[in-house]
Parts: C-alpha cells; sequence; structure tokens
C-alpha cells in the first residue's frame, strides 16, 4: 500500500477514489460531452473512471466539446444568419395572401309610416296601379304605414392574390447591410481570441496537473523517507545511541509531512476535475496527465519583436475595431430614418362569393322592398400597382438622439481599444519577464537539488554512525524536500510563461468551420 493511502485510508476514501491511477488512454468516444442541458445522474457521479491523455489530446477535446467555444460558434453563425437577413433587403418581398369565411345574418325590417304621401307618383302610391278588371292596387314601390318583413341571408366568400413590396429608395439598406458584416467579422475575431484563451487555459490547467502528480510524489517519498528515518532512530534509540527527543521529533515530522501529502492530494483532485470542466467531459470521466514534464524551450523572441508580432492581426484588437466599425455602421442607419424613403408595391388577385336569401316574409303590407335573388353567385379580380414616399418630418428628436447615441458608443470603443492594447502588452511582458526568471530559477534550482541530494545521503550515513545529530539530519531533508519543489515549480514555471507567451502569437483561424491543430511551440516560419 502507497504511503499517502495508509496516511488517508481512515478519514476519506473518495480522496482515495479521487487519486485513482489511470485505467489506461482516453479514447475519443469517451470523450463526447454529455446533452448541454442535461444534469447528471447519480449513477454518473458514483462512476469515476480515471483516463489518462496527452496535452495534445487535451487540447484536441477542449477544441472540439468545450462549451465556451461553441457558444462562439454560435453566435458566429447568428451573425452570419443576421448578415444574410441584411442582404435579403436589397430583393422585393413577394408575399400570396388569401381569405375566406362564411357567415349568415337575420334582417327585421319595419317601416312606422309609409311613402304613399310623398306623391312620388303611381309606383309609390297605395292605390296608383290599375288592374285589368278594373280595379285598382298599390303601386311596385309603395310600403304601406306599419308594413313589415324578415330576412334570413349567409354568405361565403374566398379570396387570393400575390402582394409585392420593394424599397426603391432606402438610405439605411447599405449601412445596414455594412454594420451586419462588420458584426459578423468582430464574431470572428471574438471566437479566434477565445481559440487562444482556451488553448491557454488547458495548457496551464495541463501543466498544473502535471505539478500536482508530482509534488504528490515528492511529498510520498517524503514519508516513506520518514519512515526509514523513523525506524532508524527507533533503533538507535533503543541502543541507547540518541535521545528520546530525536524519535519524539521525527515522529513530528513524519506527521507533519503526510499532511502536506493529504494536502498534495486533494491538489491534484481539484486539477483532474478542473482540466474536466475545461475539457467538457462526461461527468463519469475523470482524466489524468499521461504525458511526463517536458521543458519548453527558451522562448525564440526579444521583447520588443515579440510585442510588435502580438499586435500585428491581433484578434482581440480587430474585434473592437469590427465593433467599433459595426456602431458607426449603425448609426448611419439610424440616422437615414430622417431621409424620404420610396418604394414600389404591387398586388393582384381574385375574388368568388356566394350569396343564398330565404325564409323572406311581409306583415302588414311587407315594407323596404328590394330585388330578392335566392341564390347568387359573384367572381371578380383586382390589380394595383403604385409607389409609396415615406418622409419622417418630425419625432421630437427620437431618431437623431439614436443616432448620436451610436455613434458614442463607437467613439468609446477608442479607450476600449488602448485599453486592451495595454493589457497585451503587460500580459506578454509578464510572461516574457517570468520565463526569464523561470530558466534563471531552473538552473540555481538545479545545483540546488545536486547540492542537497548529496548532502543529505552524507547526514543521512553520519547519523546512523552517530557523527551527526538529527536537527542536523532534519534541516538537511527540509532541504532536499524544498530543492526539488523548486525544481519542480520552476520547470512548471517555464511551461507555464512559454505557453502565455504562445497565446499571444499563436496563429489561429477566423473561420468557424476551419481544421484546428494543436501547437505547443512557435514554429520557425511563425516568427518575425
Amino acid at each position: 500500500m502507497a504511503a499517502y493511502e495508509k496516511a488517508i485510508a481512515a478519514s476519506s476514501s473518495n480522496l482515495i477514489k479521487a487519486n485513482q491511477a489511470p485505467s489506461g488512454p482516453l479514447k475519443p468516444e469517451q470523450a463526447i460531452p454529455a446533452p448541454p442541458l442535461e444534469l447528471p445522474t447519480a449513477t454518473q457521479l458514483q462512476a469515476s473512471g480515471v483516463q489518462g491523455l496527452s496535452l495534445e489530446q487535451a487540447l484536441a477535446i477542449a477544441f472540439a466539446s468545450s462549451a465556451s467555444l461553441q457558444a462562439q460558434r454560435d453566435q458566429v453563425a447568428a451573425n452570419l444568419a443576421s448578415l444574410q437577413a441584411a442582404l435579403g433587403t436589397w430583393w422585393p418581398r413577394i408575399s400570396a395572401v388569401a381569405s375566406g369565411g362564411s357567415g349568415q345574418s337575420g334582417t327585421w325590417l319595419n317601416a312606422p309610416v309609409g311613402n304613399g304621401g310623398l306623391g312620388f307618383g303611381p309606383q309609390f302610391s297605395p292605390n296608383g296601379l290599375a288592374t285589368p278588371g278594373g280595379g285598382t292596387t298599390a303601386g311596385a314601390f309603395s310600403v304601406p304605414s306599419g308594413g313589415g318583413a324578415y330576412l334570413n341571408q349567409s354568405q361565403s366568400q374566398v379570396q387570393a392574390g400575390l402582394e409585392l413590396q420593394y424599397a426603391l429608395l432606402d438610405f439605411a439598406r447599405s449601412p445596414s447591410v455594412q454594420a451586419a458584416r462588420a458584426r459578423l467579422r468582430s464574431a470572428r475575431n471574438s471566437y479566434a481570441a477565445s481559440l487562444r484563451a482556451l488553448q491557454l487555459q488547458v495548457s496551464e490547467a495541463y501543466y498544473r496537473l502535471q505539478q500536482a502528480d508530482q509534488t504528490v510524489r515528492i511529498r510520498d517519498a517524503a514519508v516513506r523517507n520518514d519512515l526509514l528515518i523513523l525506524q532508524d532512530t527507533e533503533d538507535l534509540r533503543r541502543a541507547g545511541l540518541v535521545p528520546r527527543l530525536d524519535v519524539l521529533r521525527r515522529r513530528s515530522i513524519e506527521a507533519s509531512d503526510q499532511e502536506q501529502l493529504i494536502q498534495a492530494l486533494a491538489d491534484r483532485a481539484v486539477a483532474r476535475r478542473q482540466l474536466a470542466v475545461l475539457l467538457n467531459l462526461p461527468p463519469q470521466l475523470t482524466p489524468a496527465a499521461s504525458d511526463p514534464i517536458a521543458l519548453q524551450p527558451r522562448w525564440p523572441l526579444d521583447l520588443e519583436t515579440s510585442l510588435l508580432a502580438a499586435y500585428r492581426g491581433n484578434p482581440e484588437l480587430e474585434a473592437i475595431l469590427a465593433t467599433r466599425d459595426a456602431l458607426a455602421r449603425n448609426s448611419s442607419a439610424t440616422a437615414a430614418g430622417l431621409l424620404p424613403k420610396l418604394s414600389l408595391f404591387a398586388n393582384a388577385g381574385g375574388s368568388a362569393g356566394n350569396t343564398n336569401q330565404f325564409d323572406a316574409t311581409v306583415s302588414n303590407g311587407g315594407c323596404c322592398g328590394a330585388t330578392l335573388i335566392p341564390v347568387q353567385n359573384n367572381n371578380g379580380y383586382t390589380w394595383s400597382v403604385g409607389l409609396t414616399l415615406r418622409w419622417l418630418l418630425f419625432d421630437g428628436g427620437t431618431t437623431a438622439g439614436q443616432a448620436r447615441s451610436l455613434a458614442k458608443q463607437a467613439d468609446a470603443t477608442a479607450q476600449q481599444y488602448a485599453e486592451q492594447r495595454d493589457a497585451i502588452r503587460l500580459r506578454l511582458e509578464q510572461a516574457f519577464f517570468n520565463h526569464e526568471a523561470s530558466l534563471a530559477k531552473l538552473a540555481s534550482a538545479r545545483r540546488a537539488l545536486a547540492a542537497s541530494l548529496e548532502a543529505f545521503r552524507d547526514v543521512r550515513l553520519r547519523y546512523q554512525a552517530g557523527l551527526s545529530s538529527e536537527l542536523d539530519l532534519s534541516n538537511t531533508q527540509e532541504r532536499l524536500i524544498g530543492a526539488l519543489v523548486s525544481r519542480l515549480n520552476a520547470t512548471v514555471g517555464v511551461n507555464i510563461s512559454y505557453a502565455q507567451l504562445l497565446r499571444e502569437l499563436l496563429p489561429v483561424p477566423r473561420d468557424p468551420a476551419a481544421p484546428l491543430t494543436p501547437q505547443l511551440q512557435l514554429a520557425p516560419g511563425q516568427q518575425p
């Protein structure tokens, strides 16, 4: 059983489970992420398979599965669709329209006062017309006082046609299209910047995981060594060669080293989970670093050349410039709302209908007569064409205010550009100086480790022979562990600072459909 397993066996089985050795390399089909709107189940959370992967494999998985990167791809697709929508305004709009319906109505009619006294002639008189038998009868339009009528009527109507609308003159159309193009450029540059940031995040997380792995090995070796020295000290104590104080001090040192080992195990478990989150791995999968720690070379460029290369074609800066252009174009498009707009319209269509009149009755001589047709069909067509001129004369300053607001937002991006430019320089200079310092510290740490290792061998032999004190042994052991940790930290510092420098100059595609190949070092052909 490993030393760390003995140290934590009685306290936390979860920590042992989280620090299991990888069962094998991670297969591509195992890295397929869970659906974005799905929560993990209890079974998935309990299952903890540890799989090893290399840094290049981790980067490839991150490029394919990262949730934040996929959101950037969707944003690029959304802006592309917006551009296509804006380009569609150059074409006419043709619509098919159709309507139909049916209904029924009932009407009661009543004439309290007849029309016989109006003097309009015999057709309106109640006795205005002669009959063949010599009598008289009412005229065709005669309505007696108190006459009434009732009528039911049902109607069915169908209409269909085409409508065309086309803006012949629209001053907002061109700037709207240009604004959509600028927004698409901004989204693509933001995607490229996200690629750089994601590669740095994954590289840092992987290097930190390697550091955590090596720290566990160092702390585990320290505990193993403590147990051996403690056994030697107890043997010497039983032989009467060392005081009881030496045994107590060694037990204290062994317990303290166990505490640091347990914390190192917790740090490694967290580092594994941080890498899993960046890679968007399935919830039941835990990654482990399969690559041994390999030192990155010295950064090949000087500081000034690196800065100039970082500014050249930087996607973060180009995204701000594209946003500035989009805001300026939107301001122009909004201001164009105060200019005239000339549009062509045309439509043509046909209609058909049916009318039924039934259950007609009269009372008290009838009323309100009209020609009654029981069934009537009608068909027809219509067409029209014309021009529409729309010119906004007054809106209380709303449009002008909106245009000024967009123009000021465009002006504000200049300060954002300056801020981002300075931030890029600070990031690069910080990484450059840390890289140089880490290389120098690594050389010193290697010398210190060689001396500390030799000193520890000597002092342990002297202690076993009774020529050195336990205090000398403890101090020498502490310096040896410190030298191991310093060399590890310096090595990881070199790699992380190199990745930070690479982030500023890494060539990345703007098109989400372009293939992605992980690149861990600056290629000679990419150097200015």
